[in-house]
């Protein structure tokens, strides 16, 4: 019988998140919604980020991840969630790293 799969607390973005919290930080929490194509991480992928832009996690790599933790940062802020596209049709695509062909969804919010 196989035995079942552990989470890793020092490596789940989530157990960091909740930590991060209890620490009394500001935390928002991005999470890939849906991906086309060539996509670098699957959906339900996640990225934490502090209001210090301290993050953890993955929902790309390359360039993609600073666009999102520089979103994130403003969604601290405000505290208005935000749903993020990146992708090959997009301008941006180049400049964050979606040379591949793939597109992806982000969903970035604050937690309490």
């Amino acid at each position: 019988m196989d035995k079942p799969a552990q989470i890793d607390e020092a490596r789940d973005p989530l157990s960091i998140a909740e930590h991060w919290i209890e620490d009394g930080r500001a935390v928002a929490i991005a999470t890939v919604v849906e991906t086309w194509g060539s996509a670098p991480r699957p959906a339900g992928s996640h990225l934490v980020i502090d209001e210090e832009g301290n993050f953890h996690g993955s929902v790309s790599g390359g360039c993609v991840e600073g666009a999102v933790v520089t979103e994130a940062m403003d969604v601290l802020s405000t505290g208005e969630p935000r749903m993020l596209e990146f992708g090959v049709a997009d301008e941006t695509a180049w400049r964050v790293g979606l040379s591949c062909g793939g597109r992806i969804k982000v969903y970035v919010e604050r937690l309490s």
